[in-house]
């Protein structure tokens, strides 16, 4: 079922109360976004839903507000926990509990956020007291039902809100645990950027004949311009620090986030861009819960103009005049290149992506094409050149906007005792000259060795082997001496096999419930390492060995070590045997 309203129909129409809508227009909204006005009536009308949509629809408002409506509705007939809201992380919390307690405060619906990191004692007061809705995540909500200080038998509505996002960070048997948990007659709704077959899994087993709504991405007319410009610059890994600053000076950005694929290179690259001269700040799943907030109110003020973060930890950060977005890696996966670029360019303004891809990462940038069905645009990497022209435009900008706001007088004097001496240009130009100069940083003596772009290097290796005059053999290059692991009978041909492995000890196995697919995803999501490069795995009772590239080994046993495998801490290291 599908439900289909006039794109002009304001919130009244939608079936929300006097009290909501005098909240709403409290807060500026004027009109509904289509995801709310999709989701509203039905759930309204206790249907279950179904929605697709990306971060940045208003899928909050659609589901917050119809839950806050039912249960002002139950008036004084209230009893316990009425409304549970699933979320992937500890920032997605508070931001929903937020907007939970902006609609419902007016009706007297009290909300409370529970997640990992804050004091569980101060959560379990909250939950003593009583509160009619729970937003959380579903670790810390699988504690609360252990210590039983959480009861749900008096739940009449669950969301899961960025389902996807809590499958792949490992959360599936805690949300079936919840859910089975809850009674049988609630109303569910589910939310998710994409709809995987784990989702349609969940779907069909927890919601009843729901109503299916899918906010498709926006259609542009022929010859409209993108509201995300989305660049890659190919640079050789070793350049990549030197590509991101001078590519940063050439944007300007506004506000930005720089995504890594490890908490290590977010505190390297945090320290190195910091040495440099920007304000960065680091975001990872590694600081304490007073740290993440103290980083994102500074950039929300705009005290900080770069949050360099992993995917993880910046999962349901929404900073509004967001302008940039930077992958210092390309994404392992299309999904999350979606996800991290839909950050910016909301709300009718344009954004930027910026991708720092290495030569051999051509494989991942066709993927991404493939998926979004749009053609990456390839760019060389500004010459110092460049970055010179820009700062001397920014020098400029800088002067007209004095010269037009006047109040100069002060200053006149020593223009004049100069004049006298010297021509009044070339007192002018030796002005603009200290300007630039106290407003730019050192700049780099030399320009950074271009790096072929994909195809360029396919028709270049296409070459060498026509060289070495055979179909079938290669001019050798240094690589070729390595010893290189044996292709897995799934891989047709050893594509991927010209690189080095090394075996990984896993402490967790059969007994524990491992399977081959959660070790992909924990190494795939939690180190950032494509999937496709995973070796062979070998499960056994009390332990996993699993093959992996060397030159990502120490990133994935740090990254493992971090995190919990099925809902356990776990010991990783390089295989002894």
């Amino acid at each position: 079922m599908t439900t289909t309203l006039d794109s002009a129909v304001g919130f009244a129409a939608l079936g929300l109360n006097d009290t909501l809508i005098a909240a709403l227009t409290a807060l500026g909204y004027e009109e509904p976004t289509p995801i709310q006005r999709e989701a509203i009536p039905p759930l309204l009308a206790g249907k279950d839903l179904l929605g697709q949509a990306a971060t940045g629809t208003g899928k909050t408002a659609a589901f917050a507000l119809p839950l806050v409506q039912r249960i002002a509705d139950e008036g004084k007939d209230r009893r316990g926990t009425s409304g549970l809201i699933l979320v992937p992380t500890r920032e997605l919390a508070m931001q929903v509990a937020e907007a939970v307690h902006r609609y419902g405060r007016s009706q007297g619906v009290t909300v409370v956020p529970i997640y990992g990191g804050q004091a569980i004692v101060s959560q379990l007061r909250a939950l003593k007291r009583g509160v009619d809705v729970i937003v959380g995540t579903p670790g810390r909500m699988m504690d609360h039902i252990k210590r039983g200080s959480l009861k749900l038998e008096g739940v009449r509505t669950v969301v899961l809100d960025e389902a996807d996002e809590m499958l792949d960070m490992g959360f599936a048997d805690d949300l079936e645990a919840i859910l089975e948990a809850t009674p049988a007659t609630r109303q569910t709704t589910l939310f998710s950027a994409t709809m995987p077959p784990r989702i349609a899994m969940i779907a069909r087993k927890h919601l009843r004949e729901p109503v299916h709504v899918k906010i498709a991405n926006e259609k542009l007319a022929a010859g409209a311009v993108p509201r995300v410009r989305q660049v890659v610059y190919i640079v050789q890994r070793a350049h990549k620090v030197v590509a991101l600053g001078r590519v940063l000076d050439m944007e300007n950005p506004t506000a930005a986030i720089v995504f890594c694929r490890t908490r290590t290179e977010v505190d390297e690259l945090t320290e190195t861009l910091n040495a440099r001269g920007y304000r960065s700040e680091a975001l990872h799943g590694g600081m304490s819960q007073e740290q993440r907030d103290r980083v994102t109110k500074k950039l929300r003020a705009g005290t900080a103009e770069l949050l360099i973060a992993t995917d993880v930890a910046a999962r349901g950060l929404d900073i509004e005049h967001l302008s940039h977005v930077f992958n210092y890696d390309v994404p392992s996966s299309p999904d999350m290149y979606i996800h991290r670029i839909g950050r910016t360019g909301r709300a009718g303004r344009e954004g930027v992506a910026i991708t720092l891809a290495e030569p051999r990462e051509h494989r991942l940038l066709r993927n991404i094409e493939h998926l979004t069905k749009q053609r990456l645009q390839i760019e060389a990497l500004p010459t110092v050149v460049d970055l010179r022209t820009r700062r001397l435009e920014l020098t400029r900008a800088s002067l007209r906007e004095a010269l037009l706001g006047g109040d100069l007088d002060g200053y006149r004097v020593v223009v004049e005792s100069l004049a006298g001496e010297f021509d009044c240009v070339d007192i002018a130009t030796a002005a603009v000259k200290l300007l630039h100069e106290a407003e730019s940083p050192g700049e780099a003596d030399e320009d950074i060795p271009a790096a072929a772009p994909p195809r360029d290097r396919e028709r270049q290796q296409q070459r060498r082997e026509q060289l070495a005059g055979g179909k079938g053999e290669r001019v050798r290059s240094a690589k070729e001496g390595r010893p290189k692991r044996q292709p897995r009978a799934d891989e047709g041909g050893g594509e991927r096999s010209g690189y080095e492995v090394t075996r990984l000890w896993v402490g967790a196995g059969r007994n524990a419930g491992v399977r081959p697919a959660d070790l992909v995803g924990a190494i795939a999501n939690e180190a950032g390492v494509d999937a496709r490069v995973i070796g062979s795995i070998d499960i056994t009772d009390r332990f996993s060995i699993v093959e992996v590239p060397e030159d990502a080994v120490e990133e994935i046993i740090s990254a493992l070590s971090a995190t919990k495998l099925k809902g356990k801490r776990v010991q990783v290291r390089r295989d002894r045997s």
